[in-house]
C-alpha cells in the first residue's frame, strides 16, 4: 500500500497542482520502503534499518522528539546507534539531548552523532547572538517562534565531523555523506546506493528556496542549485527532505530537482549579469524575475522566502553590503532624514496623510516608505501611528512568505501599541 504522503507529492508533480498540507507536522510515522521510515514533523525525521540497529537524519524540535521516537519505537525496537544532523538550524538538532537520554533508559549504547565540521561553528555563533536571534524567530514566526519559545543553548554537538565528505556502513547499508552550500554553510545531505534514496535536508524544502532570508546570515543559492544538480546525478528512487513530502519515483524526483535547481540558477545569472553590467542593486530587484514556467510550479511557491530576497542575498554574497547608491554608502541618521523631509513637505502630518493617499492607490511600497518617514520625525504621533498601522498591516495582508509578513505584521503592533498607549513610544526587538 503507498503511503499517504508519498501518494500526495505524486499526484502533485504528475499534475502540478497544489494539495494541502504540503508540509504536515503531525509526528506521524510512514513507511516510505523496506527499512525506511519517515516522521513528518517540523522538521521531518529519517529512520534506515540495515540490520545493525537504526540510522537517524535530524530529531526535529526536542519537544516533538518524544513523539518521533514513540512512532520509531512502534516500528523497531532497535537502538538508535547514528544519528545524522543534515545542518545546525534548531529545528532539526535540539531533539539530540531526549534521544541520547533515551538511549541511556533504555540501556543502549550512547548514538554517535555526526555532522559537518561547520556545526559546531554554527552552535558558538548561536551563543553569541542568542538574543538577536531570539527577537529575529519571535519576528519571523510570531509569539513564540513555530513552538520554540525562548532561542535555545545547551546544542549537542557532533562526536563525528568531516569536511568534504564521509562514508559510513549500518548493517547491509550504505550512507555517503556529502557537504554542499545552501540554505547554511553546514548542510550534508546523504546518498544511500542501496535504496537509491537521497536524504536531503532542507535542499528541498516544497517551497521557493530559503535562499534569501533578510535577517539571517548568508545563503547560497548558486551553490545550492550545484548541490541539487549533484543529487540528481544519482537519479534517486527515493527522494526524502526535512520539509514537505518524501518523493518516490525517478521521474518526480527528477522533476522537483531540476525546477528547484533552475529557478536558483536563473535568479544568479540574471544578478550577475545586471551586476556586472554595472547596475544598482535597486534596479537589479526590479528587473530579475523567476521564469514564468516555473514561477507557477506549487512546490517553488514563495510562502517562506521569496525570489527578492534571494536576488539581495545573491548580490551581498558577490558585491557586498553597499548598494551602489553613493547617498547610501555613508548615510545621514534615518531620524535626520525623516525630519527634514516633514520639514520640506510641512510636517509629518503631510507625510503621514500622503502615505495613507498613496496607499489607497495601491503603491503600498511607496506608502510604507512615507509613513516611515512620519514615524521618525514624529515618534510620539498617535495619528501617525494609526497610519503606520493600517499601512503596515496591509501590507503585511498582501504578502506571500512568512518573511515579510513577519517584519510587517510586527512594524503594525509597534505603531498599534503606541495608539493604545496614547502616543508613548514602543521600541521593537
Amino acid at each position: 500500500m503507498i503511503d499517504e504522503l508519498v501518494a500526495r507529492a505524486g499526484r502533485i508533480l504528475d499534475d502540478g497542482v497544489a494539495e494541502e498540507p504540503m508540509a504536515p507536522v503531525t509526528g506521524t510515522l510512514h513507511e516510505i520502503a523496506d527499512g525506511i521510515r519517515f516522521v513528518d514533523a517540523f522538521s521531518n525525521v529519517v529512520a534506515f534499518d540495515g540490520g545493525d540497529g537504526l540510522v537517524l537524519f535530524d530529531t526535529s524540535l526536542g519537544f516533538l522528539t518524544p513523539k518521533v521516537l514513540e512512532g520509531l519505537r512502534s516500528w523497531s525496537a532497535d537502538p538508535i546507534r547514528t544519528l545524522v544532523y543534515t545542518h545546525g538550524h534548531v529545528d532539526h538538532v535540539t531533539g539530540a539531548g531526549v534521544i541520547l537520554r533515551d538511549a541511556e533508559d533504555r540501556g543502549d549504547p550512547r548514538p554517535v552523532i555526526v555532522g559537518h565540521e561547520a556545526v559546531p561553528e554554527r552552535f558558538e555563533r548561536y551563543e553569541l547572538t542568542r538574543g538577536h536571534n531570539d527577537a529575529v524567530n519571535r519576528r519571523q514566526f510570531g509569539g513564540g517562534g513555530a513552538g520554540l519559545g525562548a532561542f535555545p543553548t545547551g546544542f549537542v554537538r557532533p562526536s563525528v565531523t568531516y569536511s568534504d565528505h564521509l562514508t559510513l556502513r549500518s548493517g547491509d547499508l550504505t550512507f555517503e555523506l556529502h557537504h554542499g552550500l545552501g540554505e547554511t554553510d553546514d548542510h550534508t545531505w546523504a546518498w544511500v546506493p542501496e535504496r537509491r534514496a537521497a536524504v536531503v535536508g532542507d535542499f528541498v524544502i516544497w517551497v521557493f528556496p530559503n535562499a534569501g532570508n533578510p535577517q539571517k546570515v548568508q545563503r547560497h543559492p548558486r551553490e545550492w542549485a550545484q548541490a541539487l544538480r549533484a543529487i540528481a546525478a544519482r537519479r534517486p528512487e527515493i527522494l526524502l527532505p526535512a520539509h514537505g513530502l518524501p518523493v518516490v519515483g525517478e521521474a518526480r524526483v527528477a522533476r522537483l530537482l531540476d525546477d528547484t535547481a533552475a529557478a536558483l540558477e536563473s535568479l544568479v545569472e540574471q544578478t550577475l549579469t545586471l551586476m556586472n553590467a554595472g547596475a544598482r542593486l535597486d534596479q537589479i530587484v526590479r528587473q530579475v524575475r523567476v521564469p514564468a514556467e516555473l514561477a507557477d510550479r506549487p512546490w517553488l511557491r514563495p510562502v517562506y522566502d521569496e525570489p527578492e530576497f534571494v536576488v539581495r542575498n545573491i548580490w551581498r554574497r558577490y558585491g557586498g553590503w553597499w548598494d551602489g547608491n553613493p547617498a547610501r554608502l555613508k548615510p545621514p541618521a534615518d531620524e535626520a532624514v525623516a525630519v527634514e523631509t516633514a520639514r520640506l513637505v510641512g510636517g509629518a502630518d503631510v507625510l503621514a496623510e500622503r502615505a495613507v493617499v498613496v496607499a489607497g492607490d495601491g503603491d503600498l511600497r511607496l506608502a510604507a516608505h512615507l509613513v516611515e518617514l512620519a514615524a521618525l520625525a514624529a515618534p510620539d504621533d498617535v495619528a501617525v501611528h494609526a497610519a503606520r498601522a493600517d499601512i503596515y498591516r496591509a501590507r503585511r495582508d498582501q504578502e506571500l512568505s512568512l518573511m515579510a509578513k513577519g517584519v510587517f505584521g510586527q512594524a503594525a503592533a509597534e505603531s498599534q501599541a503606541v495608539v493604545d498607549d496614547g502616543g508613548e513610544t514602543v521600541t521593537g526587538d
